[in-house]
């Protein structure tokens, strides 16, 4: 198989060939990106791969509404789990962003609402094979999450979730992707 990225690697291989450039429309998967991604700052995202189950027990399955409920105690005692990054900022980001998260369910409905309204409700299908690091689009929704007061939430790390759920499709002409990809993630 042609492959963007994660050749030789299983599970990047897995990512690329069944999560990434794929819409999705689940709120609970739209947050465990927002997760994801917000840690991956400055890292490798197969770093955050490779603790994705790790980020999955400490933060409850991604479960908003718990994840904006944790503790300072509990947070605090995640800075200690080789698991997930132990970046103190991005680890209260979760409970932060969790919080913000909810509120914009209330507002929109779903999360799923406010997001694919930045699209019009329809995957931008990048045609070029270039990838940019930002966009327009990238910029309003960074810009309105941090005025919502969201943390790790820049234009690159926004860009960055729209591929991983779908808003954009990236995928390289020379990817199996590119052509063959399902368009519609079950919710």
């Amino acid at each position: 198989m042609m492959r963007c990225f994660g050749d030789g690697n299983p599970r990047y291989e897995k990512y690329h060939d069944e999560e990434w450039g794929v819409p999705s429309h689940d709120d609970r998967y739209l947050f465990e990106m927002l997760v994801l991604e917000g840690s991956q700052a400055g890292l490798s995202w197969e770093t955050i791969l490779n603790k994705r189950e790790g980020y999955k027990k400490a933060f409850h399955n991604f479960d908003p509404k718990v994840v904006a409920n944790m503790s300072d105690k509990e947070l605090e005692t995640l800075r200690e789990n080789p698991d997930i990054v132990r970046n103190r900022l991005k680890i209260y980001a979760a409970r932060k962003n969790a919080r913000i998260f909810l509120e914009i369910q209330r507002e929109f409905g779903t999360f799923d609402a406010y997001l694919w309204k930045y699209v019009n409700g329809k995957q931008i299908v990048n045609r070029t094979g270039r990838v940019p690091v930002t966009t327009a689009i990238s910029d309003a929704l960074s810009k309105d999450l941090k005025k919502r007061g969201m943390t790790f939430v820049g234009s690159t790390i926004m860009y960055a979730y729209m591929q991983a759920v779908g808003l954009v499709n990236d995928h390289r002409p020379t990817c199996d992707k590119y052509t063959n990809l399902n368009l519609n993630r079950l919710s």
